[in-house]
Order: structure tokens, then C-alpha cells, then sequence
């Protein structure tokens, strides 16, 4: 499975770590992906997306 949110298509940023003696190195920052049960009202039944820590926070925003 790739590590991409299913919700908002939100995936790994590239960058680099920089030592004390400034020499840089290539890192991945992946995003903080958990598995979560969501209603679905068109299916009328729960369903398990791969979604990140900010789609789940405004998820419980939504009122409905």
C-alpha cells in the first residue's frame, strides 16, 4: 500500500537533514497516515480509508 491519504491525496514531502557541519542529506517526511472507520451514507455502512491526523481532525469538526 502506498503511504498517500486516501481523503485529501496528501503524500511524502522531500527534504534534506543538515549536520553541525552543514553536509546534507536527502530524507523522506512521510505524513501521519492511521486507518479509520467512516460512516458512508452512500453505501450505508462503515468503510476503512488510509487518511492522515488532519482529515481526522476536521472530519470531527463536521456536524451533521
Amino acid at each position: 500500500m502506498s503511504k498517500v491519504c486516501q481523503v485529501s491525496g496528501k503524500k511524502a514531502n522531500n527534504g534534506y537533514t543538515v549536520s553541525h557541519s552543514h553536509v546534507r542529506t536527502k530524507k523522506k517526511q512521510n505524513i501521519n497516515l492511521h486507518i479509520k472507520k467512516v460512516w458512508s451514507v452512500s453505501k450505508n455502512s462503515w468503510i476503512k480509508l488510509r487518511i492522515s491526523t488532519k482529515v481526522i481532525k476536521s472530519l470531527h469538526k463536521i456536524k451533521l
